[in-house]
């Protein structure tokens, strides 16, 4: 799955968190995320923080930006997490591991960076081209 692929696939499956995702789709969504983040983050900086009377870059400023496209990929991120977690069999109830202080987010992690499960009780695998939704 190609980059454009990914996000498409991620926003066409907006708020489905029933079926797989397979890594490539999760970890190039997570890639769109934090470049998103970071090139918004740099507007921000730039245009917004000296439109309300603060130096560029200085850290205290305003993140309108930064903030639409958090709330605006909030669902996509969090459904796009519970399919992966389907893909390696595992309860979509285990992204709440990222709740653990410290070490949470080192298991779910884990859990994303492993293979796709043959069939399981959440559909087929999506790397045999079949697509679950």
């Amino acid at each position: 799955m190609s980059f454009t692929e990914a996000i498409r696939s991620v926003f066409a499956n907006y708020a489905t968190f029933r079926g797989r995702a397979p890594r490539s789709e999760f970890w190039w969504f997570a890639l769109f995320t934090l470049l998103g983040n970071f090139v918004l983050g740099i507007f921000d900086a730039i245009l917004v923080g000296p439109a309300m009377g603060l130096a560029p870059f200085s850290g205290e400023g305003y993140q309108p930006l930064g903030s639409i496209f958090s709330l605006a990929i909030f669902i996509p991120s969090l459904a796009v997490s519970v399919r992966r977690l389907h893909d390696t069999g595992r309860s979509g109830w285990w992204f709440l591991v990222n709740l653990v202080p410290l070490i949470g987010w080192l298991v779910f992690l884990y859990f994303a960076v492993q293979p796709s499960d043959a069939a399981n009780r959440h559909g087929p695998s999506p790397s045999t081209g079949a697509v679950v939704r």
